[in-house]
This record gives C-alpha cells, structure tokens and sequence, in this order.
C-alpha cells in the first residue's frame, strides 16, 4: 500500500482525517499514484494536476523521503521507502505572498 498525505484543504474536499492508502498497480511513479489517487477520490480531479495536460499545478508540491520531487519526471520512480509504504507520498500546498 502506498501512504499518500494530503494538505488540510484536500483532506476535507476527499473527507478523509488522515493520509490515505492506494493499492497502485505496476511501477510506482508520481503518474500512478495520483492516477490512482484521482480515480479513489474523483473529487480530487482537477486540484493536484490539471485536467487536460495532467500538469503539476502551480502551488502544489511533492515530497518524498525528505526530497522535492515536484520537478521530476511524472514517470520517474519514486524511492523505495514509498513503494514499500514505510515513507508517504506527500502532497504538499505551497504559499505565495508578501
């Protein structure tokens, strides 16, 4: 199981209290897990990635094992720690101002 955490925001538009866990199937990629991600709770559609490119949208951000992965590949791997469920997946919403 994959453990994915979600900002606040997200986690009351999905309803869930905590992080959430997906059964991913094939390699475990950032694309695989938010595909997964989106078809559970397709009340996220739209709020991680855009609808038609699938884009990262702007302040949003993903971390992994201590590392910014928001720039990486959608189809890279991501760490093992994640595929083995002992590290989240973590969907971070970034802030802007000043």
């Amino acid at each position: 199981m994959i453990r994915v955490v979600l900002p606040a925001h997200l986690r009351t538009l999905a309803r869930v209290n905590s992080e959430v866990e997906l059964q991913v199937e094939g390699p475990i990629t950032q694309r695989s897990v938010l595909d997964t991600l989106e078809t559970a709770y397709p009340m996220l559609r739209g709020t991680i990635r855009d609808f038609a490119t699938k884009e990262r949208r702007p302040f949003i951000r993903f971390f992994a094992c201590g590392q910014d992965l928001s720039d990486e590949p959608l189809d890279a791997l991501l760490p093992a720690a994640v595929a083995a469920g002992t590290q989240p997946f973590r969907i971070v919403g970034a802030m802007a101002g000043g």
